[in-house]
């Protein structure tokens, strides 16, 4: 089967062709950050202005790229949420309408779903059961994976994501959106000629049993300490990589923390880090020290896989259309959606 994917949940427009029999065949992607960059975070009105604009010449690249034409295609697959509605609205709309044209089926994609199985899209691919941790601007969220569409939720954010926590970290910073990359990139140069252990950040909700996260207070930690170095006439370009720092490892250290938590309450080996955030090398490096200490196993997708793709959407909607599975032309999207309420087969 060869199925088109569509995702339009966010700032980002990816389509994707994937084949279950020769896997995925083409993949493209629209960031909208230099869009969204001068108002330091996503508008809504114009991300959906935006994805009218690239999805239609990005679905005919992907076809060109795969050598295909639109009749070679078997179903379409599009993120009905969770997301902005009026952009999940554009990416919806075009997948069923085409999928009218041409008389196949469209499927609805939950965008969160897409992240989890990301990983599946490697050359070595997890094993079921696994444990995932998405981590990304909306989410925060410890999941265990049984089976395709059989979710149980461990933990997850009661505030702010920690993509999120990133993003008004930087902003406290005066940088750039987006700030995840950026608070990185500052943390590296504290760690090549900073002051080691400057600063010392708290691990939220890391005192206590469970597997929630919590960051709000994380942020406001940060808020104080910039405040108080502002205040003080020390926030120089040094102490501001040592705060990025500081913070960063807060965050990488309270997701260890909990990752390693859930592989001990439920005993399962194979932990997948999937979602923006799964491209920071800090914390890449330090869950695969991490779970190499305990007997384990951590699996990433690709980092071109870890931000918003169509290839993640096409390859959960192949597997769901080959169960069966379709969407009625009368669609909705949800702007939440929790994913304990996907079928499982």
């Amino acid at each position: 089967m060869i199925v088109l994917g569509i995702e339009s949940s966010c700032d980002e427009t990816g389509v994707a062709i994937y084949c279950s029999e020769r896997g995925l065949l083409a993949d493209r992607l629209f960031s909208q950050v230099d869009l969204h960059v001068d108002y330091g975070g996503v508008v809504p009105e114009l991300a959906s202005r935006d994805h009218v604009r690239k999805t239609v010449p990005l679905i005919r690249e992907v076809l060109q790229d795969a050598g295909l034409n639109l009749d070679a295609l078997d179903g379409i697959a599009y993120t009905a949420g969770p997301g902005l509605i009026g952009a999940l609205l554009v990416g919806a709309a075009i997948a069923q309408s085409l999928a009218l044209a041409l008389d196949i089926p469209a499927v609805a994609v939950h965008h969160m779903e897409g992240h989890l199985m990301a990983p599946m899209l490697e050359d070595n691919p997890p094993e079921l059961p696994f444990i995932g941790l998405l981590v990304s601007g909306g989410h925060t969220q410890l999941v265990s994976v049984s089976d395709f569409g059989c979710y149980e939720m461990l933990g997850e954010s009661v505030d702010d994501a920690a993509g999120e926590a990133f993003d008004k970290a930087a902003k406290m910073l005066g940088l750039d959106y987006p700030g995840g990359p950026r608070i990185a990139a500052l943390a590296e140069q504290s760690r090549a000629r900073g002051t080691p252990l400057r600063y010392q950040f708290p691990r939220p909700m890391t005192d206590r049993p469970g597997l929630d996260f919590s960051f709000s207070g994380l942020k406001t930690y940060m808020l104080n300490t910039v405040e108080q170095e502002s205040q003080a006439g020390r926030l120089d370009e040094a102490t501001k990589a040592d705060i990025a720092r500081a913070f960063e490892e807060a965050v990488v250290d309270t997701l260890r923390i909990k990752c390693r938590r859930a592989i001990e309450q439920t005993g399962i080996k194979t932990l997948i880090i999937a979602g923006g955030v799964g491209a920071n090398r800090c914390l890449r490096q330090t869950l695969l020290e991490t779970t190499e200490k305990m007997g384990a196993r951590v699996v990433y997708a690709r980092p071109k896989f870890c931000t918003d793709n169509g290839a993640m959407i096409a390859y959960v909607g192949c597997r769901r259309l080959l169960a069966g599975e379709r969407s009625s032309s009368s669609f909705a999207v949800r702007a939440r959606w929790p994913m304990t309420e996907l079928t499982q087969f």
